[in-house]
């Protein structure tokens, strides 16, 4: 099988649990062998496939459990938890982080509209706020194979890494999850612009007007629309995205004053508050928790 083929090239080239760079950019391979609770974490826009063992992602109380069937997509930068819950020696996590460039992949969507390929059927609507699992299905299998395949190869690396790279974006946004990341990367698509404002500019005053005007939306339509992609209001939405990238700075070794300053809270302490308010330990009652744990995508 495919998968098989995948999980060999992965395990030969993750000595380590952890994140391990493969030379594509945007491209990284992980193991892990340790169970991980759900922890605050953010996805950037991305695909995460698991070729052995399972990986647990929660959105606003919704849990994504996937493994060698499921990938996930996730083609916004979402505030989410995240874990490895049933990985172990006897049965390691190996999986491939993908980044989504959104240059490349708003140019192929804009190309198979030109060409008049077919959106896929909508399937699982639930499952579109903010991220989707799809299968596994025969073209992302094998794109995701050659791509690995040039491994260990510079020359093949160099030449080939994008075009391969490229093969695997196509894969995606014609299978099971192509209409949720057409729609998040197509022509238009004020929210998505929305969030990558966000994203990109957490240590600065961020006003909800602000975010509106830049959509071209009334507050209300905006509030509403943002809502229906993301499962959350605007507001609550920036501070998730603010409180995660802390909490992901702390784990890194930053004191929680720097992360909180860091990411647009004036005041540390009132940063430890709504900490502690979504999830339950102060942060450096989390930070002294994660100590010792090795974090995946």
């Amino acid at each position: 099988m495919l998968q098989d083929q995948i999980k060999q090239l992965i395990q030969a080239r993750t000595n380590t649990d952890g994140l391990t760079e493969t030379g594509i950019p945007g491209v990284q391979l992980f193991r892990a062998t340790q169970a991980m609770p759900c922890a605050p974490a953010v996805y950037e826009p991305s695909i995460v496939a698991i070729a052995s063992g399972s990986k647990e992602a929660v959105l606003e109380g919704k849990r994504f459990l996937y493994d060698n069937r499921k990938y996930l997509c996730c083609p916004m930068s979402m505030p989410v938890q995240a874990g490895t819950p049933a990985a172990s020696q006897e049965n390691p996590l190996y999986g491939v982080y993908i980044s989504l460039d959104p240059g490349m992949m708003s140019r192929l969507a804009i190309e198979m509209e030109n060409a008049g390929a077919l959106r896929p059927r909508a399937t699982n609507t639930s499952e579109t706020h903010g991220i989707r699992l799809a299968t596994w299905d025969f073209e992302f299998s094998e794109a995701l194979l050659r791509l690995l395949k040039l491994l260990g190869n510079e020359t093949d690396m160099a030449l080939l890494g994008q075009t391969r790279l490229h093969e695997v974006y196509y894969a995606i946004l014609k299978g099971e999850a192509g209409l949720f990341a057409r729609q998040a990367f197509g022509i238009g698509n004020a929210i998505a612009r929305s969030i990558a404002h966000v994203s990109a500019n957490l240590d600065s005053p961020i006003s909800i007007d602000d975010l509106a005007t830049r959509a071209g939306l009334s507050r209300a339509v905006f509030h509403r629309k943002f809502k229906q992609v993301t499962a959350m209001s605007p507001i609550q939405f920036v501070k998730t995205m603010r409180i995660n990238n802390a909490a992901m700075k702390i784990s890194e070794g930053m004191t929680v004053s720097e992360a909180a300053l860091d990411v647009g809270y004036i005041s540390p302490s009132q940063f430890s508050r709504e900490f502690k308010r979504t999830y339950g330990q102060s942060p450096r009652q989390w930070s002294d928790a994660q100590q010792g744990q090795i974090a995946t995508p």
